[in-house]
């Protein structure tokens, strides 16, 4: 059998859908798909599908114990202006930075995700 499954989409969990689905389409772009009380769908210009889902008592991870998915972004030539960017519209810095050619980063429901100019291809 040859690759019988391709990838559907991302799912995080949070509290708050809307505003985790307004953070990454400010990060990333897109378009939302659908919004109801227990999730919003958003499509990212890559294709991929993005479900912000609700969870009741929701407790972000911890960074870096946290045994989560991480996105990792790969940002254009300006690390630290890309930094900013994530920043201003609602990114926070994670506690611990593990490597100088990354910048670990929250999102505003807690999951980490990275950035880096430096991306292998292939």
């Amino acid at each position: 059998m040859t690759e019988p499954f391709q990838v559907a989409g991302l799912a995080l969990e949070c509290d708050d859908p809307e505003t985790l689905a307004r953070f990454y389409l400010g990060l990333l772009g897109g378009r939302v798909l659908w919004n109801d009380p227990a999730s919003v769908g958003i499509r990212i210009p890559s294709g991929l599908t993005v479900a912000l889902q609700y969870v009741p008592d929701y407790e972000a991870p911890t960074w870096p114990q946290a045994a989560s998915v991480q996105l990792n972004l790969a940002a254009d030539a300006d690390l630290a202006l890309c930094e900013q960017h994530a920043l201003a519209i609602g990114a926070k810095p994670a506690p611990a930075q593990p490597d100088p050619r990354w910048r670990v980063l929250l999102d505003p429901a807690g999951h980490p995700f990275s950035i880096t100019t430096r991306v292998v291809v292939g």
